[in-house]
């Protein structure tokens, strides 16, 4: 039986077949381990393995397990109320959710009062979907225009959740549609506007997400197992 470090191992094994694939460097992708829902335990196998930058869906989450995994980079992965914001400037390396004009402004005073500054990925809704978070993909270039003129906030790309597919395949046109959106974005040199990342590909689609342009994939499942949702 495989531990979660061996399936650690295995998914950054998937994850430099595919970019060596597509004539990519396997060094150029960052795998983020998503370990909602599972315990301090669970995850310090990952981290054990390897796994150095975790994302979490909650803010509770984070705070529940940043004292007990010193040495880790958390991103916040999942979508972000505006009163949660205060709990987590100073815990978070990366906030991959930035879906409007108002969070990115309560991220930048929240982060004001810390010293710190945010790196940002603004959440595009690709597939156009009721139950997602994320603007739409025509909106997304205004809100990393109006997000970049804010002091402490440092925007680095594009983030999506594409639609659930039986056959990753089935996936492509949308990673497609995102790399388009964030190729078109970076090619027009935008001040304060650094396009670096494109997050999206999960445990189903992830080695396609790579072979369309993405340089951050969110693994949870295959390196974790099943969510318990009853925790």
């Amino acid at each position: 039986m495989s531990t979660i470090g061996d399936n650690y191992l295995e998914v950054k094994k998937r994850v430099e077949q595919a970019a060596l694939r597509c004539g990519r460097d396997p060094k150029e992708i960052t795998l983020v381990a998503v370990s909602k829902t599972k315990g301090v335990e669970e995850i310090r196998q990952a981290v054990e393995a390897g796994a150095h930058i975790l994302g979490e869906n909650k803010v509770q989450e984070i705070q529940a397990k940043y004292d007990e995994l010193p040495g880790v980079e958390w991103h916040l992965i999942g979508h972000l109320q505006t009163n949660k914001v205060k709990y987590i400037v100073d815990k978070v390396k990366m906030i991959h959710s930035l879906d409007s004009l108002k969070l990115a402004q309560e991220i930048d005073r929240r982060c004001a009062a810390a010293g710190v500054a945010m790196d940002v990925l603004v959440e595009v809704n690709i597939g156009g979907e009721e139950s997602k978070s994320g603007v739409a993909p025509e909106e997304a270039e205004v809100l990393c225009l109006e997000a970049a003129k804010l002091p402490n906030i440092r925007v680095k790309g594009l983030m999506t959740v594409a639609p659930v597919v039986e056959n990753p395949q089935d996936a492509r046109v949308y990673f497609r549609k995102m790399n388009k959106l964030f190729v078109d974005i970076k090619a027009k040199n935008y001040d304060n506007i650094d396009m670096a990342y494109l997050s999206m590909g999960m445990t189903h689609d992830f080695e396609v997400a790579i072979e369309e342009g993405a340089n951050i994939v969110r693994v949870g499942t295959a390196i974790f197992g099943a969510r318990n949702y009853a925790v």
